[in-house]
């Protein structure tokens, strides 16, 4: 599919990527590209061919963040407006950090404010080691709201307290000691890191990883009581009786293949 401000692929194998489609604006969102963006998640969320989601930038840079013209228009809105707005655009995140299957962000060039948002919303992400990242919402006189529940919750609450309020430029390599990124090479082995991490993925079971991501939301920050204990109990009851799981001992047992990488 393809969008003016965004491009969807889906190849042979399931691996659906999206590619922000604004390089004039270094892929910066506006209203339009946000809920381009949210109804794209959620449909490659419900979309039983797909596998997994890539997340690209077209251009120099991954994502500049909010576009600058349409934060500058909106802050002349009301505060029901700007509430509003401000709700769609956590709902992009929420909507790229739920969806139930495997998502991976590429990331080149600058990621800025929003952009490490979506970094942060991706279960995996791999960066150029010189791409350029900055938390600089404070630098403009805005703050970091809805990015910062997966921002913190990637990078924890003391390089947040640093990088949200200092909105220093850092690069790949920091990102990636911090914990905002996961993996960092040379911006010309970013396909192939890619490609690593997709094989990784692919040779998993899609209903076990859907459910996996259902389990780290459940127990996050929880106590370890009664309730969670029997919680996860309920989950590897469920797995155990799925036919993934039946097929997938008995491919061990067989020495074959599963079915979902036949």
């Amino acid at each position: 599919m393809t969008a003016e401000n965004h491009v969807v692929t889906v190849d042979p194998r399931g691996v659906a990527t999206v590619v922000l489609n604004r390089p004039e604006v270094h892929n910066a969102f506006d209203d339009a590209l946000i809920a381009a963006l949210t109804a794209s998640f959620k449909r490659l969320g419900a979309d039983g061919r797909v596998r997994a989601v890539v997340v690209r930038g077209n251009g120099k840079s991954f994502s500049a963040g909010g576009d600058l013209h349409w934060m500058r228009r909106m802050a002349t809105y009301s505060d029901e407006e700007n509430v509003a707005d401000g709700l769609r655009l956590a709902e992009m995140f929420q909507a790229l950090n739920e969806l139930p299957k495997p998502t991976v962000a590429v990331v080149h060039g600058n990621c800025f404010a929003g952009g490490t948002g979506l970094v942060a919303s991706s279960d995996i992400a791999i960066a150029a080691e010189d791409a350029t990242f900055a938390i600089s919402e404070v630098r403009l006189g805005l703050a970091p709201a809805t990015i910062s529940p997966y921002v913190v919750a990637a990078m924890g609450m003391r390089n947040a307290r640093r990088f949200f309020l200092t909105g220093e430029r850092f690069d790949g390599r920091m990102a990636k000691a911090i914990g905002l990124v996961h993996e960092t090479v040379p911006a010309a082995e970013l396909d192939a890191a890619l490609e690593r991490f997709l094989a990784a993925l692919l040779a998993g079971a899609p209903a076990a990883q859907g459910r996996t991501k259902q389990i780290i939301a459940d127990v996050v920050d929880r106590p370890i009581t009664e309730p969670l204990i029997a919680l996860t109990a309920r989950r590897i009851a469920e797995a155990r009786a799925s036919d993934e799981a039946r097929d997938g001992l008995a491919a061990f047992f067989e020495k074959r293949k599963p079915k979902w990488r036949t």
